[in-house]
Formats: C-alpha cells, sequence, structure tokens
C-alpha cells in the first residue's frame, strides 16, 4: 500500500485533528459568551471565544467579505496539494507525512469553519497578566503550526542529491 499510495495512511492523522478541532470549537461555540474568559493558568493561560473572519492574527478581518472565499479557496487548493504531496511521498519520508497530515487536517478545520459559519472559531488565549496577549487561536491553527515546524525540520535534515555518505 506504501509505495502505491505513497504516505496516504497518514490521512487518519488529518481526519483526527479535524474532529478533535470541530468538535472543541463546537463545545466553546455553545458554552461561552464573545470574549468571555476562563483563567486556566492565571496571568499565562485562558479559555475565551472570538470569531476570526480574517487569516493568521486576524489578517483582512475588517475586510468586506470577500476575504472568506479568497482563504477558502486557499484551503481547497492547498489541501488538495498536500494530498497529492502525501500520495507521493516515499516510505522513509515519515516526519514529512505527519507534518503533512498536520498541515491538512488543521487547514480543513478552518475551512469548515469559513464556509459555514463565516468566520473561524478561536478559543485559546496565551498571555501575559493583563499586559501582553497573543491573538487568540485553536486546535487547527496549532496542529498547522507543529506541522510547518516540522516541514521546516525535515528541510535541514533532509540529503541533498549527491552529498557525501548518502545511506
Amino acid at each position: 500500500m506504501t509505495s502505491r499510495f505513497g504516505k496516504l495512511s497518514w490521512v487518519w492523522l488529518s481526519a483526527l485533528v479535524f474532529v478533535i478541532d470541530q468538535v472543541t470549537k463546537f463545545w466553546f461555540d455553545n458554552n461561552l459568551s464573545m470574549y468571555e474568559r476562563i483563567e486556566v493558568i492565571p496571568d499565562y493561560f485562558s479559555w475565551t471565544l472570538a470569531y476570526n473572519t480574517g487569516a493568521a492574527f486576524s489578517f483582512l478581518a475588517g475586510a468586506s467579505g470577500w476575504q472568506r472565499w479568497l482563504f477558502a479557496l486557499i484551503a481547497i487548493v492547498v489541501s488538495a496539494v498536500l494530498v497529492v504531496w502525501l500520495k507521493r511521498l516515499k516510505a522513509d519520508e515519515t516526519w514529512l507525512a505527519v507534518g503533512l497530515a498536520l498541515v491538512l487536517g488543521g487547514a480543513l478545520g478552518n475551512l469548515v469553519d469559513r464556509v459555514v459559519f463565516g468566520h473561524v472559531v478561536d478559543f485559546i488565549l496565551v498571555h501575559w497578566q493583563n499586559r501582553w496577549y497573543f491573538p487568540a487561536f485553536n486546535i487547527a491553527d496549532s496542529a498547522i503550526t507543529v506541522g510547518a515546524v516540522l516541514l521546516a525540520l525535515d528541510m535541514f535534515k533532509s540529503k541533498k542529491p549527491g552529498d557525501a555518505g548518502n545511506d
């Protein structure tokens, strides 16, 4: 199966990320009021409810609504590219497959929010006292970030063709 379908078997990880992301968003959306905060670790970490109509760090959130469909289209194209990339991976490219699967699951989780609700549901708030706040985010964003880090690490560890000592 690995040779014909590459690392597509890792799509189970994408599905897991997607389900956890959607379940947690549903819970917070139905149990918190907008911007309500529940302190988990005082001065550092809280649950909250926020909607993001833009992209990362609320980029283009103030636009008139066209950004919803632009970001949805980008997510669809990126997801298709990731599936093809996963299919073409070799058996020894496990970390790359994990990174791609995490990004795919996160992209699909935020895509569903964007298409169905017109905004992405965020609920994780990292802060320092009342002086500094990182923008609220969600499980999908976390998976995309971890996946991107794995992709970057894979680039650094990858052997270049013609390197001496290739095993």
